[in-house]
């Protein structure tokens, strides 16, 4: 098992790819440190065809060591090779991100790519910044809806739909008990990084207030996250798909 030192962690995300786990070597931890009450976003991604891994987030029992005595405070088993995603809000310590080899959907050398930043929670300038294809919604032909929730394990959902030419859409949250917040973006680099001038819009309004961004319809690839500003809250998350009038 390799043990990699990140250090303390911010919101500019900390990056490894091209990792690997095989049979002899299976486990890779990643160890950081955060300094106050931060969202923890961790993500894995690109994981070979045919594959599987898994990961893990541990809270390190004070002596600096991975090892039985770490509390395990969450987790992300998607099957197969899609994508796994960790979005948590915890104080200020040492932690582990494990990343694990799923043999029984894996056979030989699984590859990856890992990223883990720290944004404030609480706040307009929150949002992850990573871009795990958590909820794959493909081309919007129609209509969609989808139903779900936020708290503090599981701070920041993120969907990824595509829209194909003379088709746009306008997308609504609604139905909160508490504040959330979406915004939208186009990940240019498919680096699955929020980088500068990827944010194509967003919409914070306050406390239970329906979230709207509308009239979208160039084409191409995005991803809408839905952020927790404050509380726990269930949601409805509606993409009303139109035909654009240059069709």
């Amino acid at each position: 098992m390799a043990t990699f030192n990140l250090g303390t962690v911010g919101t500019t995300p900390v990056v490894r790819n091209n990792f690997s786990l095989t049979t002899s070597d299976p486990t890779d931890v990643f160890k950081f440190q955060i300094s106050g009450t931060k969202n923890i976003n961790l993500s894995l991604t690109d994981i070979s065809a045919g594959d599987d891994a898994e990961l893990l987030l541990f809270r390190d029992n004070g002596n600096g060591i991975f090892d039985s005595g770490d509390q395990l405070v969450n987790s992300s088993a998607n099957s197969r090779n899609r994508d796994e995603s960790i979005n948590d809000r915890e104080n200020t310590g040492t932690y582990f991100a494990q990343v694990r080899r799923f043999a029984p959907g894996s056979s030989g050398t699984v590859s990856y790519d890992f990223a883990v930043s720290a944004t404030t929670p609480n706040s307009t300038a929150g949002f992850s910044n990573l871009l795990p294809r958590e909820f794959e919604l493909g081309n919007l032909s129609a209509d969609v809806s989808r139903s779900s929730l936020i708290n503090d394990g599981d701070t920041t959902d993120t969907y990824q739909f595509s829209l194909g030419t003379f088709e746009g859409v306008n997308i609504t949250l609604n139905r909160l008990l508490a504040d959330a917040d979406i915004r939208l973006i186009r990940d240019f680099n498919n680096n699955r990084i929020v980088d500068a001038g990827e944010e194509i819009a967003r919409s914070t309004r306050g406390g239970t207030t329906a979230d709207v961004i509308s009239n979208i319809r160039q084409s191409g690839d995005y991803f809408l996250q839905v952020q927790q500003f404050t509380g726990n809250t269930g949601y409805d998350l509606t993409f009303d798909h139109f035909t654009t009038p240059e069709a």
